[in-house]
């Protein structure tokens, strides 16, 4: 059965080369996302790209019929940062507003469409609705809610805004004024020598014990294993989830999307999805939250054919 759940693609969260950020989104104007979150949300050291560059690809991923939408960074340390906010924000683009800093310079002028996003750290239904009154139109659920939570919620906005769930990828678990990247390698923030560079998909740390434990992005820290909802895909949708967001990585980001639309299209059962995704994920996978367990645990759940 077909739904009317779309697909987002959200933010880069790591520091990749220039061309390389301009050839995977090349790739994603041709892919079957429904919308593109776009711009530095993680560090402002990262200059690889500027405000010109982000609106140049949303630009032509545009005229490639997705919905873009630009994303504010999480943690604003600086009048430099609220300059280039300011400065997307005069381009008229739809926003994401990672942080209240960019909440507040969106509604100053009256409510203005936007998307809360999961880093407002939104759990309530009073929280959702100063969001709605203000001009939000969709929220991004933070990853620790379970299903019941997360149906809840989602009911209690349904028809004043979307819900979007992060779906797939590593799960951003906080953020730190502190670059632990450049403290792992005994350097200063403000002189880090941009060593997110060499670790495309995060900096994997491990405990005392030699035990997989975190992944380190810069300011942001990151799960060990990869959120993967591709079998929790019916759930969602008897939850009221409108869309789904799949997190940018190196490799077969394309190739996840085609999972998620071909399972939503109603062409490959969401287990079957699921089995396929082992090859294409970052690391092992994991759903525990949604399912009021441990978030780095697997709950497996078995969905007959044609069950939605």
């Amino acid at each position: 059965m077909t739904t009317t759940t779309r697909l987002s693609l959200g933010p880069l969260l790591y520091y990749w080369p220039r061309q390389q950020t301009f050839d995977f989104y090349d790739d994603i104007a041709n892919s079957a996302i429904d919308i593109v979150y776009l711009g530095e949300t993680v560090c402002a050291r990262r200059h690889e790209l500027d405000n010109h560059d982000w609106l140049a690809i949303g630009a032509k991923l545009q005229a490639a019929g997705k919905e873009v939408v630009y994303a504010s960074q999480v943690l604003f340390e600086s009048e430099s940062d609220v300059r280039r906010l300011k400065t997307l924000i005069a381009q008229g683009g739809r926003m994401e507003a990672n942080d209240m800093t960019a909440v507040n310079l969106l509604s100053v002028n009256g409510p203005t469409a936007f998307v809360a996003g999961m880093t407002l750290n939104l759990y309530n239904e009073a929280a959702l609705a100063l969001m709605a009154n203000i001009g939000g139109y969709r929220w991004v659920a933070p990853v620790e809610l379970d299903a019941s939570q997360l149906g809840h919620l989602a009911h209690c906005v349904a028809g004043r805004m979307e819900t979007e769930v992060f779906a797939f990828g590593r799960m951003p678990l906080s953020y730190s004024a502190r670059c632990f990247s450049a403290r792992h390698f005994n350097r200063q923030k403000d002189s880090c020598q941009f060593i997110c560079r060499d670790f495309p998909e995060g900096l994997a740390m491990c405990t005392q014990e030699q035990e997989p434990f975190l992944v380190l992005n810069g300011i942001q820290t990151q799960s060990i294993k990869c959120c993967d909802l591709l079998a929790d895909i019916p759930l969602l949708l008897t939850l009221g989830v409108n869309v789904l967001r799949i997190s940018p990585q190196p490799q077969h980001t394309c190739a996840v999307i085609d999972l998620f639309r071909a399972v939503l299209d109603g062409q490959m059962t969401a287990d079957e999805a699921f089995r396929r995704s082992d090859d294409l994920r970052l690391a092992a996978a994991c759903n525990g939250y949604l399912h009021d367990q441990a978030g780095l645990d697997l709950v497996v759940r078995h969905h007959h054919v044609g069950s939605y």
